[in-house]
């Protein structure tokens, strides 16, 4: 999943063009590694402690020259406008966070107000019109009948988050001055695999990838993504 989202981020830019990258909710800050070795400029905003200890500790294993291209920063997505002048970043990450949010267009504003003009915001979501696929391809008929009309749902960890909706999260992006470029799918064949599954082997891990990423481009399957990678683009 991780290098489908890098993929379709990079297809915007010409190739070799050095970013200045914004990853609000970097979590263990894997994304933003990998994004600074590959010659990018990343600040990472975590609130929570523990995972900034995790990014920090991940960041001292790297050579100098990607410690230097990274910046760790504890603070939340609501507080962009106070660690950063609008038009700071080229690239605004927001990648498995909005489920977390309970009003998230105040935060959205905010990352779009980070973006120089041309940048693109990155947004990572869950989609609540496909939240009845998992319990009911799982066999689960009483959850897949209550998931058909919910925006909320148990995650992994046994959290009641919410869910997104394409059409909603298109008007807000058109509202906040960063209207939407491109959207994929995202874990449409995947994501009942369950947690800690090792991937498959070389030839076969390389076809996964290729049909989830055809499939996440394609109608009518991205429409029914476990997750939705929305590109906004800042006016």
């Amino acid at each position: 999943m991780a290098r489908q989202l890098d993929e379709q981020i990079a297809a915007r830019y010409p190739v070799g063009q050095r970013l200045r990258i914004l990853d609000v909710g970097m979590g263990q800050g894997t994304q933003a590694l990998r994004l600074a070795r590959a010659g990018h400029t990343v600040t990472g905003l975590e609130s929570d402690a523990d995972m900034l200890a995790t990014s920090r500790a991940a960041l001292a294993d790297e050579p100098a020259g990607i410690r230097e291209r990274v910046t760790l920063i504890e603070g939340d997505g609501l507080e962009t406008g106070v660690h950063f002048l609008p038009g700071s970043f080229d690239v605004v990450l927001c990648h498995g966070v909005l489920m977390y949010v309970q009003e998230p267009d105040a935060m959205l504003a905010g990352l779009a107000r980070m973006l120089a003009s041309g940048g693109l915001l990155s947004l990572l979501v869950r989609n609540a019109d496909a939240l009845a696929l998992r319990p009911g391809l799982a066999g689960d008929w009483a959850g897949a009948l209550d998931a058909f009309e919910a925006d909320t749902y148990t995650n992994r960890l046994g959290l009641q988050v919410r869910a997104d909706r394409l059409d909603a999260l298109t008007a807000t992006l058109a509202g906040i001055a960063a209207p939407l470029h491109a959207w994929y799918g995202v874990r449409v064949f995947t994501d009942l695999a369950p947690d800690g599954t090792p991937p498959p082997g070389d030839g076969d891990l390389e076809r996964l990838l290729a049909a989830e990423d055809r499939a996440g481009r394609t109608e009518p399957y991205r429409r029914v993504a476990a997750l939705l990678h929305l590109c906004g683009v800042r006016g």
